[in-house]
């Protein structure tokens, strides 16, 4: 599967509001699933694939990192079906923390085991989203805009970045943020001042504007 890194401002937003009907439909999904139906494994691929990708990249700046990263978390993620408790959360919510789980502890496995690697373009990539009314001239300047503050991303000490992408692109919650990393409240929000501030600092440097 290829896909492209975008920023999902929304991804994980709507998560929090839990209907009925939701706890219904990822139970249902699940069901069918560990009953041996293949169409609901693809629904659930394609609802989450995306979002797991986008979030794998912006841990490993590789797109064929993040690739394998997303087909292992979806391995692991089969694997645990059975675990799956529609009392407990939505699907959404279980299946996006195994995925934040794996991809975290394999930011932290090549952080203590550094390789010297070049982060990919995505440009070569088939995956695109169009947005409805944006020029070719407004997507590639949106496209180099994402690139750029990746990259600005990248330059943070690994403590910062991981506290800067799990509040300010995934959009977790202080709590979550705690029980993903198993730190103080006070050290989540500390890491978050202070990797934007970095960030800022760094995209300033490379003459990054918003647009």
């Amino acid at each position: 599967m290829i896909f492209e890194p975008v920023v999902d401002t929304h991804g994980e937003a709507n998560l929090e509001a839990l209907t009925v009907e939701e706890k219904d439909t990822g139970a249902d999904l699940v069901r069918r699933c560990r009953a041996g139906d293949g169409g609901a494994w693809e629904e659930i691929v394609s609802q989450f694939s995306r979002r797991i990708f986008n979030l794998a990249y912006r841990f490993t700046s590789s797109v064929e990192a993040a690739e394998d990263l997303t087909q292992e978390v979806f391995v692991r993620i089969y694997k645990t079906l059975g675990q799956f408790d529609p009392d407990q959360g939505n699907l959404a919510n279980w299946l996006m923390r195994l995925a934040r789980n794996r991809i975290i502890d394999d930011y932290r496995h090549r952080q203590r085991n550094p390789q010297n690697s070049m982060a990919d373009t995505v440009d070569k990539h088939s995956f695109h989203l169009r947005a409805v009314g944006i020029s070719a001239h407004r997507e590639v300047e949106r496209k180099e805009l994402r690139g750029q503050v990746q990259e600005g991303i990248d330059k943070l000490p690994p403590d910062l970045r991981t506290c800067v992408i799990l509040r300010d692109i995934e959009e977790l919650s202080y709590k979550e943020i705690v029980e993903v990393l198993q730190i103080p409240e006070g050290t989540v929000k500390s890491r978050i001042n202070r990797g934007r501030i970095e960030l800022a600092k760094i995209l300033r440097r490379m003459r990054v504007v918003e647009i």
